[in-house]
């Protein structure tokens, strides 16, 4: 065999990267392929924070590439066609490329596989390029997949992982194969201002970093709002630019507590990815259903306070605005801006998880619908009426009003916790604020939630 296409999807890198290495194993020369798909970009997918971020991937792959005497080619246009296209041009008789778990992907893949084996060619599809652990691998006795985590974890955690590879010293790309310019960044009026630049120098520098002086103390200050203590890995896993399969044997080699805490963070990832492997719909339906005949409906104005960060309530619109700015969010903030949306206003799930995903550079399809869905009680949390009440979640999380003073600057001359409740203030120093009300009391959030669910 003398030419194989290896197919880049969300696995942007060269190191540890099991098709390419299998694609130099079994050819000469390999063409390393990226296609913009335009069913991508027609499914809304295509933000322009991400196709930032990708723009820089796709031109640090590039680089990575010709670093090693290969090039990247890009094409543009239906995936199945173009890269049957590009092996017909290269006489390749193999395409390798990662697996994937949404059902866009699965569908996508087997369309593949018939047109290549229409034209007499194979495709290998490589497992653990975008998780550490195989969706499929671990089930239960009853059921094809796991619902909930704990037991997951036990089992995710016995598994022996495949040893990282590392990136080839040369790839060899046959002449002739014609690639269009890599994509550019969209314009930077269209960007959240504190986008970060994207690509596996980027992602490996972070990665370094975070092993030698975060990692140890990740389980006491992950959820530190005003710390910022988090890796901030999540865009480069989103974009595979990182390995989860590195990452997690890297940080059990890490020093301190907080490595095995962060291992776990990783593991919630892998088991997102066998959640929507096997449950595809979950993308957009309820993956457990409840009554929603008693629900009640937010008015239009509240849900769009809840967007821009004004909702009254300093820790929400203070992580609202986060993700305006950077195009991320802190953990922490997700969860608790995720449960008033849904169990304070009562808003479906859905409308907070497309707005994140209009802006949020990691917006993965597996990790925010399912933990959306988690905090609204459809998917899988074991206690669905949970609700995060987010004046005691500041308290707890951002006890001197830090982190609300970093995004809320109406309030920066508020002391202490006395910026989370702005309004319990009177006279003159309330009139002089520049901040609006709350949109909803808390009480009757939860009232509401409740008569919802049909528990008054």
């Amino acid at each position: 065999m003398n030419v194989s296409v290896v197919l880049f999807t969300a696995d942007l890198r060269v190191h540890d990267h099991p098709p390419l290495r299998a694609a130099l194993a079994g050819a000469r020369h390999v063409v390393p392929l990226f296609v913009r798909d335009r069913a991508v970009d027609a499914a809304g997918f295509a933000a322009p924070n991400r196709l930032a971020f990708l723009s820089d991937c796709l031109h640090d792959l590039d680089a990575e590439l010709r670093h090693r005497g290969g090039r990247l080619i890009v094409r543009s246009g239906d995936l199945v066609e173009r890269v049957c296209a590009v092996a017909r041009e290269a006489d390749a008789d193999e395409v390798h490329m990662a697996a994937d778990v949404s059902g866009f992907a699965h569908r996508r893949e087997e369309r593949l596989r018939r047109a290549l084996e229409t034209d007499g060619r194979r495709l290998h599809v490589h497992d653990t390029v975008t998780t550490a652990v195989t969706p499929g691998a671990l089930t239960p006795s009853a059921s094809d997949h796991f619902a909930v985590f704990t037991p997951y974890f036990r089992q995710w955690s016995r598994q022996r992982l495949r040893a990282p590879l590392g990136a080839p010293r040369t790839v060899r790309v046959p002449d002739g194969i014609a690639s269009e310019e890599l994509p550019s960044r969209p314009a930077a009026a269209d960007l959240s201002a504190g986008l970060v630049p994207g690509g596996e120098t980027e992602g490996r520098k972070r990665l370094a970093a975070w092993l030698g002086s975060g990692v140890g103390a990740y389980e006491e200050r992950h959820d530190d709002l005003a710390g910022d203590a988090t890796s901030r890995l999540s865009p480069h896993l989103h974009f595979g630019t990182l390995s989860p399969v590195e990452l997690v044997h890297r940080a059990r080699g890490a020093s301190g507590p907080g490595a095995g805490a962060f291992v776990r963070q990783l593991a919630w990832r892998d088991f997102h990815r066998q959640v929507l492997a096997v449950r595809p719909a979950s993308a957009s339906a309820d993956y457990r259903t409840h009554d929603r005949r008693r629900s009640e409906r937010a008015a239009r104005e509240d849900v769009e306070a809840w967007r821009e960060g004004r909702t009254g309530y300093p820790i929400v619109d203070a992580a609202m605005r986060q993700l305006l700015h950077e195009g991320w969010m802190h953990n922490r903030g997700r969860l608790l801006t995720a449960s008033f949306l849904t169990k304070t206003l009562y808003v479906d799930w859905r409308v907070g998880a497309r707005h994140f995903l209009r802006y949020l550079v990691d917006g993965d399809l597996a990790n925010n619908q399912l933990n959306w869905q988690w905090m609204a009680g459809t998917g899988t949390d074991t206690r669905p009426n949970r609700v995060l009440n987010p004046v005691t979640q500041a308290k707890r999380y951002d006890p001197d009003g830090t982190y609300v003073r970093r995004w809320v600057p109406e309030l920066a001359g508020l002391d202490g916790p006395a910026v989370h409740e702005p309004w319990k203030l009177r006279g003159p120093a309330r009139d002089a604020l520049d901040y609006p009300d709350p949109v909803v009391e808390l009480s009757e959030g939860l009232a509401r939630f409740k008569r919802a669910r049909g528990r008054d």
